[in-house]
Protein backbone atom coordinates (compact mmCIF):
# COMPACT_ATOMS: atom_id res chain seq x y z
CA UNK A 1 0.00 0.00 0.00
CA UNK A 2 2.56 2.45 1.03
CA UNK A 3 4.53 2.07 -2.79
CA UNK A 4 1.64 2.23 -4.37
CA UNK A 5 0.89 5.70 -2.57
CA UNK A 6 4.17 6.46 -3.31
CA UNK A 7 3.97 5.78 -6.74
CA UNK A 8 0.96 7.54 -7.03
CA UNK A 9 1.78 11.06 -5.75
CA UNK A 10 5.65 10.72 -7.43
CA UNK A 11 5.80 12.22 -10.93
CA UNK A 12 3.61 9.55 -13.09
CA UNK A 13 5.24 7.21 -15.44
CA UNK A 14 3.87 5.73 -18.45
CA UNK A 15 0.68 4.02 -18.41
CA UNK A 16 -0.04 4.38 -14.19
CA UNK A 17 -3.59 5.89 -14.77
CA UNK A 18 -4.06 6.71 -10.80
CA UNK A 19 -0.76 8.70 -10.92
CA UNK A 20 -1.55 10.70 -13.93
CA UNK A 21 -5.05 11.63 -12.46
CA UNK A 22 -3.33 12.87 -9.59
CA UNK A 23 -1.07 15.02 -10.92
CA UNK A 24 -3.69 16.87 -13.01
CA UNK A 25 -6.07 16.87 -10.13
CA UNK A 26 -2.80 18.28 -7.82
CA UNK A 27 -1.89 21.19 -11.19
CA UNK A 28 -5.40 22.31 -11.66
CA UNK A 29 -5.78 22.80 -7.74
CA UNK A 30 -2.37 24.84 -7.54
CA UNK A 31 -3.87 26.63 -10.32
CA UNK A 32 -7.08 27.67 -9.11
CA UNK A 33 -5.42 28.24 -6.08
CA UNK A 34 -3.32 31.03 -7.19
CA UNK A 35 -6.36 32.23 -9.33
CA UNK A 36 -8.85 32.50 -6.21
CA UNK A 37 -5.82 35.01 -4.75
CA UNK A 38 -5.71 37.01 -7.48
CA UNK A 39 -9.67 37.22 -7.20
CA UNK A 40 -10.03 37.84 -3.92
CA UNK A 41 -8.10 40.92 -4.10
CA UNK A 42 -11.34 42.42 -5.86
CA UNK A 43 -13.24 43.85 -2.85
CA UNK A 44 -16.95 43.14 -4.25
CA UNK A 45 -15.96 39.63 -5.37
CA UNK A 46 -14.19 39.22 -1.84
CA UNK A 47 -17.05 40.02 0.01
CA UNK A 48 -19.60 38.56 -2.42
CA UNK A 49 -18.19 35.12 -2.42
CA UNK A 50 -16.40 35.10 1.00
CA UNK A 51 -18.22 32.06 2.28
CA UNK A 52 -16.59 30.45 -1.09
CA UNK A 53 -13.18 31.63 -0.91
CA UNK A 54 -13.03 30.38 2.47
CA UNK A 55 -14.73 27.00 1.92
CA UNK A 56 -11.78 26.43 -1.13
CA UNK A 57 -8.94 27.71 0.78
CA UNK A 58 -10.09 24.91 3.66
CA UNK A 59 -10.31 22.62 1.02
CA UNK A 60 -7.26 23.12 -0.65
CA UNK A 61 -5.29 23.66 2.35
CA UNK A 62 -6.06 20.22 3.28
CA UNK A 63 -5.12 18.41 0.24
CA UNK A 64 -2.02 19.94 0.19
CA UNK A 65 -1.12 19.17 3.69
CA UNK A 66 -2.51 15.72 3.17
CA UNK A 67 -0.09 15.48 0.47
CA UNK A 68 2.91 16.77 2.57
CA UNK A 69 2.36 14.59 4.80
CA UNK A 70 1.80 11.39 2.18
CA UNK A 71 5.17 12.70 0.95
CA UNK A 72 6.43 12.66 4.83
CA UNK A 73 5.41 9.18 5.14
CA UNK A 74 7.16 7.75 1.98
CA UNK A 75 10.43 9.81 2.16
CA UNK A 76 12.09 6.92 2.69
CA UNK A 77 11.27 4.97 -0.73
CA UNK A 78 11.99 8.45 -2.54
CA UNK A 79 15.16 8.06 -0.53
CA UNK A 80 15.97 4.47 -0.14
CA UNK A 81 20.08 5.14 0.52
CA UNK A 82 19.58 7.47 2.85
CA UNK A 83 20.12 6.58 6.75
CA UNK A 84 17.77 9.29 7.71
CA UNK A 85 15.15 9.87 4.43
CA UNK A 86 12.79 12.28 6.49
CA UNK A 87 15.25 14.75 7.16
CA UNK A 88 16.56 14.39 4.04
CA UNK A 89 12.97 14.84 2.88
CA UNK A 90 12.42 18.22 4.67
CA UNK A 91 15.70 19.56 3.66
CA UNK A 92 14.71 19.70 -0.18
CA UNK A 93 14.00 22.53 -1.68
CA UNK A 94 10.35 20.88 -2.73
CA UNK A 95 9.21 19.97 0.76
CA UNK A 96 10.25 23.67 1.37
CA UNK A 97 7.93 24.51 -0.88
CA UNK A 98 5.20 22.24 0.10
CA UNK A 99 5.26 23.60 3.75
CA UNK A 100 4.95 27.03 2.75
CA UNK A 101 2.44 26.78 0.42
CA UNK A 102 0.15 25.48 3.32
CA UNK A 103 1.82 27.29 6.56
CA UNK A 104 0.74 30.62 5.88
CA UNK A 105 -2.99 29.61 5.95
CA UNK A 106 -3.06 28.29 9.42
CA UNK A 107 -1.76 31.76 10.83
CA UNK A 108 -5.16 33.37 11.28
CA UNK A 109 -6.27 30.09 13.57
CA UNK A 110 -3.24 31.58 16.08
CA UNK A 111 -4.44 33.60 19.01
CA UNK A 112 -1.70 36.79 18.57
CA UNK A 113 -1.76 40.85 19.56
CA UNK A 114 -3.88 42.93 16.73
CA UNK A 115 -0.72 44.79 15.94
CA UNK A 116 0.66 42.00 14.24
CA UNK A 117 -2.66 41.12 12.20
CA UNK A 118 -1.18 42.97 9.47
CA UNK A 119 2.01 40.61 8.99
CA UNK A 120 0.13 37.77 8.95
CA UNK A 121 -2.02 39.12 6.35
CA UNK A 122 1.58 39.87 4.53
CA UNK A 123 2.62 36.25 5.08
CA UNK A 124 -0.53 34.92 4.03
CA UNK A 125 0.15 36.52 0.53
CA UNK A 126 2.81 34.00 0.54
CA UNK A 127 0.07 31.01 -0.17
CA UNK A 128 1.01 32.37 -4.26
CA UNK A 129 4.28 30.55 -4.07
CA UNK A 130 2.49 26.81 -4.31
CA UNK A 131 2.56 27.73 -7.62
CA UNK A 132 6.13 26.28 -7.18
CA UNK A 133 4.57 23.18 -6.57
CA UNK A 134 4.52 22.54 -9.89
CA UNK A 135 7.96 22.20 -10.54
CA UNK A 136 6.95 18.24 -9.76
CA UNK A 137 5.62 17.93 -13.15
CA UNK A 138 7.60 19.84 -15.61
CA UNK A 139 11.34 19.64 -16.45
CA UNK A 140 11.61 23.43 -17.03
CA UNK A 141 11.12 24.09 -13.67
CA UNK A 142 13.04 21.73 -12.48
CA UNK A 143 16.02 23.06 -14.79
CA UNK A 144 15.71 26.28 -13.27
CA UNK A 145 16.55 24.95 -9.63
CA UNK A 146 19.28 22.78 -10.63
CA UNK A 147 21.04 26.11 -11.93
CA UNK A 148 20.36 27.98 -9.38
CA UNK A 149 22.05 25.74 -6.86
CA UNK A 150 25.03 24.56 -9.68
CA UNK A 151 25.62 28.43 -9.86
CA UNK A 152 24.44 29.29 -6.30
CA UNK A 153 28.41 30.49 -5.06
CA UNK A 154 29.22 32.62 -8.32
CA UNK A 155 25.28 34.16 -7.56
CA UNK A 156 25.95 35.09 -4.07
CA UNK A 157 29.56 36.39 -5.23
CA UNK A 158 27.70 38.87 -7.85
CA UNK A 159 25.57 39.96 -5.30
CA UNK A 160 27.63 40.62 -2.86
CA UNK A 161 29.65 42.87 -5.63
CA UNK A 162 26.30 44.65 -6.10
CA UNK A 163 25.48 45.27 -2.05
CA UNK A 164 28.94 46.91 -2.18
CA UNK A 165 28.86 48.80 -5.29
CA UNK A 166 25.24 50.49 -4.16
CA UNK A 167 26.85 51.15 -0.35
CA UNK A 168 29.71 52.70 -2.35
CA UNK A 169 27.33 54.37 -4.59
CA UNK A 170 25.02 55.72 -1.84
CA UNK A 171 27.89 57.08 0.73
CA UNK A 172 29.38 58.94 -2.29
CA UNK A 173 26.12 60.94 -3.28
CA UNK A 174 25.57 61.22 0.36
CA UNK A 175 28.75 63.18 0.60
CA UNK A 176 28.32 65.11 -2.28
CA UNK A 177 24.55 66.00 -2.54
CA UNK A 178 24.03 66.59 1.37
CA UNK A 179 24.97 69.87 1.91
CA UNK A 180 22.89 71.19 -1.09
CA UNK A 181 19.78 68.68 -0.88
CA UNK A 182 19.60 67.62 2.54
CA UNK A 183 15.96 66.76 2.79
CA UNK A 184 16.77 64.23 -0.31
CA UNK A 185 20.06 62.57 1.01
CA UNK A 186 19.48 63.17 4.65
CA UNK A 187 21.42 59.68 5.11
CA UNK A 188 22.94 57.30 3.52
CA UNK A 189 20.52 54.72 3.98
CA UNK A 190 17.87 57.37 2.18
CA UNK A 191 20.71 57.97 -0.17
CA UNK A 192 20.96 54.28 -0.64
CA UNK A 193 17.62 54.25 -2.80
CA UNK A 194 18.86 56.38 -5.13
CA UNK A 195 22.13 54.26 -5.50
CA UNK A 196 19.67 51.19 -6.40
CA UNK A 197 17.04 53.18 -9.11
CA UNK A 198 20.74 53.74 -10.55
CA UNK A 199 22.17 50.33 -10.54
CA UNK A 200 19.02 49.01 -11.86
CA UNK A 201 18.64 51.77 -14.41
CA UNK A 202 14.89 52.26 -13.43
CA UNK A 203 15.46 55.41 -12.19
CA UNK A 204 12.01 57.08 -10.51
CA UNK A 205 13.00 60.86 -10.52
CA UNK A 206 11.69 61.36 -7.03
CA UNK A 207 15.35 61.75 -6.05
CA UNK A 208 18.68 62.63 -8.33
CA UNK A 209 21.48 65.29 -8.05
CA UNK A 210 21.64 68.67 -8.74
CA UNK A 211 25.24 69.52 -8.45
CA UNK A 212 28.11 69.21 -11.66
CA UNK A 213 29.91 66.56 -9.25
CA UNK A 214 27.25 64.71 -8.13
CA UNK A 215 25.86 64.61 -11.61
CA UNK A 216 29.57 63.56 -13.11
CA UNK A 217 29.81 60.40 -10.44
CA UNK A 218 25.80 59.78 -11.05
CA UNK A 219 26.52 59.10 -14.50
CA UNK A 220 29.75 57.06 -13.68
CA UNK A 221 27.61 55.22 -11.12
CA UNK A 222 24.90 54.28 -13.78
CA UNK A 223 27.12 52.94 -16.22
CA UNK A 224 28.87 50.24 -13.70
CA UNK A 225 25.25 49.63 -12.84
CA UNK A 226 24.87 48.09 -16.31
CA UNK A 227 27.94 45.97 -16.30
CA UNK A 228 27.30 45.11 -12.46
CA UNK A 229 23.14 43.78 -12.85
CA UNK A 230 24.40 41.99 -16.23
CA UNK A 231 27.07 39.69 -14.16
CA UNK A 232 23.69 37.55 -12.74
CA UNK A 233 22.26 37.37 -16.02
CA UNK A 234 25.61 36.16 -17.52
CA UNK A 235 26.10 33.28 -14.57
CA UNK A 236 22.75 32.17 -14.50
CA UNK A 237 23.27 32.06 -19.12
CA UNK A 238 25.89 29.80 -18.24
CA UNK A 239 24.23 27.45 -15.89
CA UNK A 240 21.30 27.49 -18.06
CA UNK A 241 23.55 25.86 -21.09
CA UNK A 242 25.75 23.68 -18.71
CA UNK A 243 22.63 21.97 -17.32
CA UNK A 244 21.43 21.29 -20.71
CA UNK A 245 24.47 20.05 -22.00
CA UNK A 246 24.84 17.81 -19.25
CA UNK A 247 20.98 16.55 -20.19
CA UNK A 248 21.96 16.27 -23.71
CA UNK A 249 25.04 14.06 -23.09
CA UNK A 250 22.76 11.74 -20.30
CA UNK A 251 20.24 11.45 -23.29
CA UNK A 252 22.70 10.12 -25.70
CA UNK A 253 24.30 8.07 -23.03
CA UNK A 254 20.69 6.65 -22.25
CA UNK A 255 20.12 5.84 -26.41
CA UNK A 256 23.49 4.05 -26.44
CA UNK A 257 22.34 1.32 -24.01
CA UNK A 258 19.31 0.66 -26.33
CA UNK A 259 18.87 -1.06 -30.04
CA UNK A 260 19.07 1.65 -32.61
CA UNK A 261 16.90 -1.00 -35.13
CA UNK A 262 14.48 -2.85 -32.54
CA UNK A 263 14.37 -0.94 -29.84
CA UNK A 264 15.41 -3.07 -27.57
CA UNK A 265 18.14 -2.73 -24.60
CA UNK A 266 21.56 -3.96 -25.20
CA UNK A 267 23.12 -6.23 -22.05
Amino acid sequence: MKKRIFEIISKADEGDRASKIFDGFIMTLIALSVLSIVLESFASLALKYRQVFRIFEYFSVAVFSIEYILRIWTADLLYPNEKHPRLRYFRSFMAIVDLVAVLPSFFPFISIDLRYFRMIRLIRVFRILRVLKLGRYFDALTIVVKVIKKSASQLIVSIVLCCFVMLFSAIIMYSVENPVQPEKFPNVIRSLWWAINALTTVGYGDIYPITPVGRFFASIISLVGIGIIAIPTGIIAAGFTSVINEKFDETKEDEKRFCPFCGHKLD
